[in-house]
This record gives C-alpha cells, structure tokens and sequence, in this order.
C-alpha cells in the first residue's frame, strides 16, 4: 500500500487534534473530488514500518485525539489488507484515542448488508477496530461546505461503537 500524505496535527477530519493518514488508491472516482491524485495506487510512497512508527509517534502527545483515515480509498481490498495490522497496533498502543475513516463506501456496503467489491477477508475486522465511520461516496451535487466533518449531505456520520451494540446504525453525536 502506498500513501499520498501524512497530517500530524488535523484538526479538519474529526473530533480535537488527530494525526491523518491519507491512503493511495480510490476506484470511486468522485466528480469534485479534493483529492483526486490519490486514486492512482501507486500515487505517493511506500507504507512500511517506519512511516507507521511515524505515525504512532505522532499520536503520543496527551492533546493527540486519534487517527482518521481518509484516502484514497481506506477500504479498497487491497488497502484494507495493510490498515488493518497497522490498526491493531494503534489500538494496542492507544486504546483511548478514537479512530475515524472515511470511506466512500456505505457501512451496507462494506458490512455485506449490500453486495461490494469492498469486502474482503479483513472487512469485519477492520471495521471493528473503527470508532466513527464517514460513509458514502462524496457527491457533488450534494456539497455542503457548512457540513461538520464531511463534504456532502449524503454521508452520514456513524457511531460503530453504539452501532455494534444496538444493532441499529446510530450516528455519532457531534457533542462527545
């Protein structure tokens, strides 16, 4: 997997200030994309342990929130097959910060709900180890620059933790 950028400190894709791992690789293709040159896979540099180290370091300081994922694609079969060894170890070394990711794929989608070329061996797993899902791929028609977190009226914000456990899909409450 290959990644386009790293934001150490971000405060523009989720909650307080987050370390933002921009992944390379997107089959979505969104018209108005705001990050078009990260749908080539190759796009970018390599994501090893070392760029992994950078980030875990990153997320040391106490006012560190958490990591958000964006892409790219994070969920990309390819893409997910790397984020979720990584996740593992974000969990195990922070387990009280949060993990965001944006996905241009629904949570029907990726949870087999909805047949998806998304899902794959690692998809359970790696959603289980996301605290807030931003799903649904950007549309530009339905943009929205006053949207907290997200860019079109369509994606919605989802709370996987209260989700797992009511079985509904909850939305995260923008006042946590």
């Amino acid at each position: 997997m290959n990644y386009a950028i790293i934001k150490k400190r971000d405060i523009a894709n989720g909650p307080g200030v987050r370390v933002s791992l921009f992944v390379s690789g997107c089959t979505h293709h969104c018209p108005g994309c705001f990050n078009e040159v990260a749908w080539d896979f190759e796009y970018g540099d390599p994501f090893d342990e070392r760029v992994e180290q950078e980030i875990l370091e990153a997320m040391a300081p106490d006012y560190m929130k958490g990591l958000s994922l964006l892409g790219g694609e994070p969920f990309e079969p390819q893409n997910q097959r790397t984020l979720v060894e990584f996740l593992h170890k974000v969990r195990e070394i922070y387990p009280t910060k949060t993990v965001w990711c944006y996905s241009g794929y629904t949570l029907e989608q990726l949870n087999g709900t909805v047949e998806s070329r998304a899902r794959c061996e690692v998809t359970d797993r790696m959603l289980s180890l996301i605290d807030v899902l931003v799903d649904g791929r950007f549309v530009l028609e339905k943009k929205n620059i006053r949207l907290r977190f997200r860019g079109s009226e369509n994606q919605r914000l989802i709370d996987l933790n209260k989700t797992r456990e009511s079985g509904e899909i909850v939305l995260w409450d923008e006042k946590q």
